[in-house]
This record gives C-alpha cells, sequence and structure tokens, in this order.
C-alpha cells in the first residue's frame, strides 16, 4: 500500500515540490514539505474519506453480515444515503483506469492472503458490486479507496489514516526531488508559467 501511495506522477504536490526546491536547494525539508503540505481532499484525501464512509456505514451495525447479499445491503443504503446528500462516493472511478484499477485486486489479493481480509474490505467491494443499480452506471473501484479499507482493516485509527498515506507521499516526494536533481525540469516548469502569463489591466 505504500508503494501504491506514493507521489508517481506530475500531480501538483510534486510539481509544487520540485518548484520549491527550485527556489531552495540547500533545504530538502522545505520542498518536501511543500509537496506534502499541497496533500488534500483533491490529491490525497480519498483514502481517509472511503474509510470514514466504510465506518460511518458500519457503525452500530451487530451483527456483521456473514454473505455477499448482507454486505450488498448494507452497501445500497449506504450509497443510497450518499446521493440522497448530493455527494460522492468515495473510492469509485479513476482518471486513467476508466474500467479496473489493477492496483485495488492486488491489495485485496493480498490482504487474503495474510488472513487480513476484515469487514471494511468486505463492504467496499459490496460497494464495487452494487453500485451500478444504484448509480445507473458502472466505475472501477479505485487504489486510493482500497487502501483506505485495507489500513482500517488491519487497525490504522480513522484519524491516522491521511497521515498513513503521507508517509508514503514524503517518500514519493523524495524520489521527485532526486530526479530533479539529477534532470531538472523545474525551471521549465516556471519559465512555462511565467512566459505564458497574460496580464490584464485592472478594471477598477
Amino acid at each position: 500500500m505504500l508503494i501504491r501511495l506514493a507521489d508517481h506522477g506530475f500531480t501538483p504536490t510534486a510539481i509544487a515540490a520540485r518548484l520549491t526546491y527550485l527556489s531552495a536547494p540547500d533545504a530538502i525539508q522545505g520542498a518536501l514539505a511543500a509537496g506534502i503540505l499541497g496533500g488534500g481532499s483533491r490529491f490525497l484525501g480519498v483514502t481517509e474519506d472511503t474509510g470514514r464512509f466504510i465506518h460511518d456505514a458500519l457503525v452500530g451495525v451487530d451483527p456483521l453480515p456473514t454473505n455477499e447479499k448482507g454486505w450488498d445491503d448494507l452497501a445500497v443504503a449506504a450509497i443510497r444515503q450518499r446521493t440522497e446528500e448530493h455527494r460522492l462516493v468515495p473510492g469509485l472511478g479513476h482518471p486513467v483506469h476508466k474500467e479496473l484499477d489493477p492496483r485495488t485486486r492486488r491489495i485485496i489479493d493480498i490482504a487474503h492472503q495474510v488472513d487480513l481480509y476484515g469487514p471494511n474490505l468486505a463492504f467496499f467491494e459490496a460497494v464495487g458490486r452494487i453500485h451500478p443499480l444504484v448509480l445507473n452506471k458502472t466505475l472501477p473501484l479505485n487504489g486510493a479507496g482500497v487502501s483506505g479499507a485495507a489500513l482500517a482493516d488491519v487497525g490504522i485509527p480513522l484519524e491516522l489514516l491521511r497521515g498513513t498515506v503521507l508517509l508514503a507521499r514524503c517518500a514519493g516526494l523524495l524520489g521527485h526531488i532526486a530526479e530533479e536533481i539529477r534532470n531538472p525540469i523545474a525551471n521549465s516548469i516556471y519559465m512555462a508559467v511565467d512566459r505564458n502569463a497574460e496580464y490584464i489591466e485592472p478594471t477598477e
């Protein structure tokens, strides 16, 4: 999960880290901090959001389901509540993996192999099975969402889910900075923005 959650592309957090390193190469901690501070609900928070969504759906359910139908019924109720509140279902959809996020299946398989497959992953898989009937569209279960479920099943508290992602992101950002040192591109990013900026006279 830590490998999967590392910052592995040209995300805003990675760009922020590279540009900060360009400005202050003498303080690598500043570049790492800049990237980590940019981690929020859009580019990092899905893991925590999914964990909280599952927690809210399962709190007070006793006993927990013992078969797929029971999990599916819980998932239907939770998804309907989210749609009634005009809120997205966290853990569904991905901008690149339109049909299947391969990381999701791998994490679920590992959880089974090490006997750490628990109710959070069971519910998350139910969301994957049942959401087309409620949302009238089919979306893949994404890697960030499955990480939230899996981390909850191993006992990571909800309050620390985002922190766990930050642990992985720090390693990913360090990789970006290492690459920036060997093959710098931050100045090109800066110049592209600076040279293409259009300045507009104030209207008042």
